[in-house]
């Protein structure tokens, strides 16, 4: 498994989907579809998504890190 951080290609929004899709190994449209369809239930996706996107640091800065 990778580490949780928001990749700098290929993300559409935030990068969040992106990084989720890497962690656990699917692709990132497969992890878009399901958040999609998990905005159809109620509950606070958009919210979890926002946090997520402050939480994950950019792919960018954790390189600049090492």
């Amino acid at each position: 498994m990778t580490r949780l951080a928001r990749p700098t290609n290929g993300r559409m929004i935030g990068g969040v989907c992106a990084a989720l899709a890497r962690r656990f190994g699917t692709s990132a449209t497969t992890m878009r579809v399901i958040f999609v369809v998990s905005c159809l239930l109620p509950g606070p996706q958009f919210l979890l998504y926002i946090a997520l996107w402050i939480l994950f640091p950019s792919e960018k800065s954790v390189r600049e890190a090492w």
